[in-house]
């Protein structure tokens, strides 16, 4: 985003200016890289940080092509390699830089049925615009191609102007598969089984579908209408979702394969145990792990005091522990609740960090501090029981570790306090041991991650698994990226089965 804020319509004004002076020319690439990468038209940053409304509100039409004619269209298009479900990038920029908006969209579906979700939410900078030649020529991946934005825009058209069809699905085989949860892996799993002609039942421990794009990642990175409105389409497919459904309470899964005739299940249930720092203090009334904060948020609306039934903690100074994805999330969210003051506390520099740049700046426009080379080790309390502030170490940073990061080393003698009335631990999740405690001869390993193969094929018979709960902690183009590799497996396995 510019220094100076810019409304969408000023942004559209200067678009439409550039493209009255490129149209008609053949623009050579000498030509292509001169022309600016189109900024995302955002929201005001003080108000929106008091709104649940999406903050970044998509290109304009012209802007969309401007951005297209920046493409190389190369050869070897480097761009599909970084996209974990290799989505045809330079054809469907090809047809946006003709404004052929709807055929840009079409081609996209033919690898990706998310892409008004994956436009919003992927780390594009890290996949596949961090492979982008534009950006190599500048020297710098946040000048790529902006892929992601146009991979919104398109979808959001068609969307917007009621150009979605159905997709084909083929003859019912009489073959039926359980898809247990309804995450970005889940509903791709859905999507790819089901085309196949086979009869697919999804099964949400939840009342909504959509995993952790509904319970996860708040209304202003990704409305909730936008995972409706791809649920439904999966439900035109044919697809049935079960809701309220707990596999490994509900129902166990070796019950669905041996008892309620599914041939074939795929499991995609996410990584939702949330960690904790395990310090003194931490079973403090105002301690929560972020899944809470946001779910509350999120799913059950806690921010509507006047219709959820949700309680809200209300607190004035929110400190979050992490420097993801999610901590951004949990930290944004608190203005939108309520908090006056926001801390980041991160243990590593601002270049450390593994949160979305775009997501940082967003958090510092709209009033998070950041506190960093600094952790908690303690948890205070007051007389009621309730928090009132950290005592923190600083740090310095050593040697890299596995990751590749500086590790972070304590200074002897640094403690301080940091002053907050609710803390927020926002520093990854691990597996739930639920599907597994109930699911006899389902290898896991020592982190509860479930064992699958490159195909996602785990040890129990017909059984196929996906995203974080094998992966980890992972993304939602990651998660569709296994999907993927799984519906082809599960499909391939069901076809054998009919000979």
């Amino acid at each position: 985003m510019s220094a100076v804020y810019k409304t969408r319509e000023e942004y559209d004004a200067a678009a439409h200016e550039l493209l009255a002076g490129l149209k008609g020319k053949e623009l050579s690439a000498k030509d292509r890289n001169s022309i600016p990468q189109q900024d995302m038209p955002v929201r005001e940053p003080k108000a929106r940080a008091r709104q649940m409304e999406e903050v970044a509100l998509g290109y304009t039409a012209d802007q969309a092509v401007v951005e297209a004619m920046r493409c190389l269209q190369c050869a070897a298009a480097p761009c599909m390699k970084g996209c974990p479900v290799s989505v045809p990038i330079p054809q469907f920029i090809a047809q946006v830089a003709k404004g052929e908006f709807k055929k840009a969209a079409d081609v996209i579906k033919t690898t990706n049925l998310l892409p008004a979700i994956c436009g919003r939410v992927c780390p594009q900078e890290k996949q596949c615009q961090g492979s982008c030649t534009v950006g190599k020529i500048y020297k710098n991946a946040e000048q790529a191609v902006a892929i992601g934005r146009l991979e919104r825009f398109v979808a959001d058209y068609e969307r917007e102007n009621h150009l979605e069809s159905v997709p084909q699905v083929a003859a019912d085989t009489g073959r039926r598969v359980a898809v247990i949860g309804s995450g970005p892996a889940g509903l791709t799993v859905a999507a790819d089984v089901r085309r196949a002609g086979h009869q697919v039942t999804v099964f949400e421990a939840f009342h909504k579908e959509g995993g952790v794009m509904v319970y996860g990642i708040p209304e202003f990175r990704l409305p909730k209408a936008i995972v409706a409105n791809e649920v439904e389409m999966l439900k035109k497919m044919g697809v049935e979702f079960r809701t309220n459904f707990l596999v490994g309470r509900t129902g166990t899964l070796p019950q669905l394969l041996k008892e309620q005739g599914f041939d074939a299940a795929f499991i995609g249930v996410g990584a939702g145990l949330p960690k904790f720092m395990n310090i003194e203090g931490e079973n403090l009334i105002g301690v929560f792990s972020a899944n809470e904060y946001l779910t509350r948020a999120n799913l059950m609306k806690a921010y509507d005091r006047s219709h959820a039934d949700t309680p809200l903690f209300a607190a004035k100074h929110v400190a979050v522990v992490g420097g993801g994805n999610v901590a951004m999330d949990a930290a944004r969210m608190a203005f939108r609740l309520g908090a006056e003051t926001v801390d980041v506390i991160y243990r590593r520099t601002r270049n450390e960090m593994p949160a979305r740049r775009e997501e940082v700046a967003h958090a510092e426009e709209e009033g998070v501090v950041f506190r960093f080379l600094e952790n908690p080790v303690k948890v205070l309390g007051d007389e009621n029981g309730c928090v009132r502030g950290v005592v923190a170490l600083s740090y310095e940073l050593g040697e890299p570790d596995a990751s590749g990061r500086r590790s972070p080393v304590p200074i002897a003698g640094s403690e301080h306090e940091v002053a907050c009335d609710a803390l927020i631990v926002a520093l990854g999740n691990g597996s739930n041991p639920l599907l597994v405690k109930t699911t006899p001869g389902l290898e896991a390993d020592k982190k509860g991650h479930i064992v699958a193969d490159e195909t996602g094929k785990t040890s129990y018979p017909g059984v196929w698994a996906g995203g974080d709960i094998v992966l980890g902690a992972a993304t939602v183009i990651l998660a569709m990226g296994e999907g993927r590799r799984a519906a082809a497996s599960i499909n391939a396995y069901l076809a054998d089965l009919g000979k």
